[in-house]
């Protein structure tokens, strides 16, 4: 079976509207996604982005329900006339200071966004698999949603990181195409779900020093 998600940058425009809405279907079933809330984005081309519009629940769309805008969050095509994301302007950030990066995430994870909520930084040093994937996740300052102030919050990070929290904001993930970022945003949420689970047991156990020193050379 194909994984629709697991594109490559020269995938039809028909394919990666498809990919959207099952990457949707799975973060909505999955509790990353509630209500309207969040964006999903892939890269068209050099200068246009394919993402979800503002007001519709991720889990219940359709293709025509997708927008197409440039870098500059102009809208060039919406078959059902939706405005785009007041998020937008987070996503193109990504994609003007990432080449490589071809699908973007903005999710609401519940655990992930607790521990911003909460004042916490995300553990890094507390599953082996954390540092040899997405190793640090870093949390943003606070944001105004629906504001430019989320893409000047990511800014300073987005270039040496594929997974960001925001703070009290949910979660940006980004990837060659949407199964990488939605593998990272899955090892977020899972990561952040055992730190809980854990304190609730009454201890976090952290990896010792030099085991984090043995697994960097392993990158």
């Amino acid at each position: 079976m194909t994984n629709i998600l697991n594109f490559s940058p020269n995938t039809s425009e028909s394919d990666l509207r498809l990919a959207i809405i099952a990457c949707g279907e799975i973060c909505y079933s999955r509790h990353l996604l509630m209500s309207n809330d969040g964006n999903i984005s892939v890269r068209l081309d050099s200068e246009r982005v394919l993402i979800t519009p503002t007001g519709l629940c991720k889990g219940r769309m359709d293709p025509d329900d997708l927008l197409i805008v440039d870098l500059a969050g102009k809208v060039l095509h919406s078959a059902k006339g939706h405005k785009p994301s007041s998020e937008t302007p987070m996503h193109l950030e990504v994609y003007k200071q990432r080449r490589d990066v071809f699908a973007v995430i903005h999710s609401h994870p519940i655990f992930a966004t607790a521990l911003t909520v909460a004042g916490l930084e995300f553990p890094a040093d507390m599953l082996p698999e954390v540092m040899l994937t997405i190793k640090n996740v870093p949390v943003t300052d606070y944001a105004t949603p629906s504001s430019h102030e989320d893409a000047e919050v990511i800014r300073p990070w987005i270039r040496e990181h594929n997974a960001i929290l925001l703070r009290q904001h949910g979660s940006l993930t980004a990837g060659r195409n949407l199964d990488e970022a939605l593998i990272h945003l899955e090892r977020i949420e899972h990561v952040a779900e055992v730190f809980y689970r854990a304190t609730t047991l009454g201890n976090v156990n952290r990896i010792p020093p030099d085991e984090m020193e043995k697994l960097r050379k392993k990158l």
